[in-house]
């Protein structure tokens, strides 16, 4: 390729923040659940380059992005049913046979979001602020070649009221300063904020911690409509004291048995085993994602609920 930016090139990253800027200086977009990208077309080429510089190109072959020459920067989402990024089923995209990817190509085809121009023709554009590398890359998408391709326009307000509502039901929201340039690599320019949401679960068991005499996580479950107890993920993040004091308070509910937790691509050659308990302890829980019924990332303690029944914990929780 002969692109006025190489590849790899790492992308402008965001910096956490609990609570969104304000401000005439910043635009909102939504916060998405997929696979960061940025996309070099030259001519008929395109090489698909994931955050940390690996190509994704052979894992989606449904992406065809019209010929010119740019730089995109975006993310790759699978949508299930209802609209929402599956990641779980964005997850099972990458895998080594071929056979399979064709055939996931079309069961569970991928989009392609632009957030960013980055180069266009032969000139690059990170030296230019945001706002403009916005109207360059909406007039780009405007194109004629775009309107069939699986490439969509990135979302995108200077109200922070409407990204507010983003926090309560999207992902989060990531705010830009529009006078910043792009930085590879670099935390500025960009703020993100995730999602919180809080769910009431039953714990079924506890793992214990690397050091001995402490738990390391808690396990949580929630109950079906069969009535059936399932596990949903853990709860990590506990103090000292907490991983501590917690082996001997849940002693009394221990059952003598042990759990085990399926192994995931997010736990791959990690203890699994639990002890478990007699399902009558509920306490509160904070989370930002779920993907295909279970918590991805591991929860923290909010508090504990003795004023609420174990029955009550139900799956649809996951759903709001």
């Amino acid at each position: 390729m002969t692109l006025p930016i190489d590849a790899p090139l790492a992308p402008q990253l965001a910096l956490s923040r609990k609570a969104l800027p304000a401000g005439p200086e910043w635009t909102y977009e939504i916060k998405l659940d997929g696979f960061r990208c940025i996309a070099f077309v030259d001519g008929g080429k395109l090489e698909l380059q994931s955050r940390n510089g690996r190509s994704l190109t052979r894992y989606f072959p449904e992406l065809t992005l019209p010929p010119g020459r740019y730089v995109l920067d975006g993310e790759i989402v699978v949508r299930d049913g209802s609209g929402r990024e599956d990641f779980d089923a964005l997850g099972q995209r990458i895998h080594p046979a071929d056979s399979r990817v064709q055939r996931l190509a079309s069961e569970t085809p991928s989009i392609y979001v632009a957030f960013d121009l980055l180069a266009l023709d032969d000139a690059s554009l990170l030296e230019r602020p945001f706002r403009e590398r916005r109207l360059a890359l909406e007039d780009l998408l405007a194109q004629a070649g775009f309107a069939n391709a699986p490439v969509e326009l990135m979302v995108s307000t200077e109200n922070p009221a409407q990204a507010q509502e983003w926090l309560r039901d999207a992902e989060g929201a990531i705010a830009k300063e529009r006078e910043a340039p792009y930085l590879p690599g670099q935390r500025r320019g960009m703020v993100k904020v995730k999602r919180v949401r809080t769910i009431d679960a039953v714990l079924v068991g506890w793992r214990p911690g690397k050091e001995a005499g402490t738990v390391g996580a808690l396990i949580l479950g929630l109950y079906d409509e069969q009535a059936q107890l399932r596990t949903v993920g853990h709860c990590s993040g506990l103090t000292a004291a907490q991983k501590r004091e917690l082996v001997d308070r849940l002693a009394p509910y221990e059952t003598g048995q042990r759990g085990s937790s399926e192994p995931s691509r997010w736990s791959a050659g990690r203890d699994l085993e639990w002890v478990e308990l007699r399902p009558e302890l509920v306490l509160e829980v904070s989370f930002d994602h779920v993907s295909a019924g279970r918590i991805r990332h591991g929860a923290r303690l909010l508090r504990w609920r003795d004023d609420k029944s174990p029955s009550e914990c139900r799956m649809d929780q996951l759903d709001s």
